[in-house]
């Protein structure tokens, strides 16, 4: 495998470092070249970090809430610095008080993130993402904890098979299969 460059860090004045240090084990254990800034990074020290280390993407964290003003022209700046089309991915507590993800995430792909995940999301389900991101494509499986994680993980593209357990916690298998065959034709293998 040629071993892809990522660099992770905790954007603005954020120091929760524990979720940080799981990324950066977790994307080591599979390979990765991991660069880490730590904690407290500004825009600019991500961006010469990637040019520097000619990274094949850049992986943003923010727990304090205020990951949303943090991020603002992170994109352009990136391309003034000529990493245009560099993946980037953000994710943790983006934004101060309960708002809908959905909103958050539209106005983080807005701002030119290409991959937005909510609060407590596993690394190990970015996974898939990264490698794809990354060009690494080669078959992978992305689990699901839940039927709606089920139909969120199934929207994302490229899904060639289904594995479904029916008694799903939520919306259960039958519920997750309907939903799917709505929009899709992707083989879809149930287990009970």
């Amino acid at each position: 495998m040629d071993k892809k460059t990522i660099v992770i860090g905790v954007i603005g004045a954020d120091v929760h470092a524990v979720g940080n240090k799981i990324i950066d084990l977790t994307l080591k254990q599979k390979g990765f070249n991991v660069v880490n800034l730590g904690v407290m990074v500004s825009q600019e020290e991500f961006i010469e970090a990637a040019v520097e280390t000619q990274a094949d993407a850049i992986i943003v964290s923010s727990l304090y809430g205020h990951g949303e003003i943090d991020c603002m022209g992170f994109r352009e700046k990136c391309d003034e610095a000529g990493l245009k089309g560099l993946p980037l991915f953000v994710g943790g507590n983006l934004v101060v008080g309960k708002q809908d993800f959905k909103d958050v995430e539209a106005r983080f792909r807005k701002m030119g993130f290409d991959y937005v995940y909510p609060p407590n999301t596993p690394i190990e389900c970015t996974l898939v993402d990264i490698r794809r991101a990354v060009g690494l494509t080669e078959p992978a499986v992305e689990m699901a904890e839940d039927g709606e994680e089920a139909l969120r993980v199934f929207e994302k593209e490229g899904t060639d098979l289904v594995l479904l357990d029916l008694m799903l916690p939520g919306i259960d298998g039958y519920e997750v299969c309907r939903r799917i065959r709505a929009t899709s034709d992707v083989p879809i293998i149930m287990l009970s």
